[in-house]
């Protein structure tokens, strides 16, 4: 068990240490992931910078994700084809819900970065850094549109997950970090001592500290 995610970060990080010549960064899945992420970039001296993804609901059934939109400096509308053709989804409810989502994501962006220019990742080793991982839906999303961005290498570092969910994403990322892996799962919390939820002040707060010494 973690005690925290700060805990689970500086764990993470002593795993990750062998690519710190390999001009890494850093990007979170806010908001859990964050404080994880904070750790890691703090100990590879990286550039630290957010992956903000919305998934896209099938029509009456929000909790179905049909895919997800993914920010970036060209956002990316990654979609399930098979549940899309299964439920007969019309590109236009599609369109609307992707615009829908981008300007969410777009608030968001703006209120935990301010202004801050997102981090080039093309030819660097990308590390996408979440709290835990579930389905796995969100992270795929946030890797294949990291991927289109051109790192020269991309891995997938998270404290906990279930096996199953791992082995699908390694055929997506060119390496996966996971602490702690599990046949049977239940919730992130419960790997976790101290799983408080975290707040978009936090957040701010996090990704302001974190650019003070990338800056300097």
């Amino acid at each position: 068990m973690f005690r925290d995610r700060v805990d689970a970060g500086r764990r993470l990080a002593v795993e990750l240490a062998r690519f710190r010549d390999e001009s890494p960064c850093v990007l979170a899945l806010p908001r859990g992931g964050v404080p994880v992420a904070v750790e890691i970039a703090t100990a590879l001296n990286a550039p630290l910078d957010l992956v903000l993804v919305r998934k896209i609901g099938a029509p009456d059934q929000p909790e179905l994700a049909l895919g997800a939109v993914v920010d970036g400096s060209r956002p990316e509308v990654v979609l399930n084809r098979e549940i899309v053709d299964l439920l007969e989804v019309p590109e236009a409810y599609i369109s609307r819900e992707s615009a829908r989502q981008l300007q969410e994501i777009e608030r968001r962006r703006a209120l935990y970065l301010a202004d801050r220019p997102r981090v080039d990742i093309a030819g660097r080793t990308a590390l996408i850094v979440d709290d835990g991982i579930a389905t796995g839906a969100t992270i795929r999303a946030a890797i294949l549109a990291t991927r289109r961005a051109q790192p020269k290498r991309l891995i997938l570092a998270v404290p906990v997950a279930p096996k199953d969910t791992l082995a699908a994403l390694r055929k997506e990322a060119d390496e996966v970090v996971c602490l702690e892996a599990y046949e049977e799962f239940g919730a992130i919390g419960l790997y976790y001592a101290d799983f408080t939820q975290v707040s978009d002040d936090e957040v701010r707060h996090l990704m302001a500290q974190a650019a003070r010494p990338a800056a300097a």
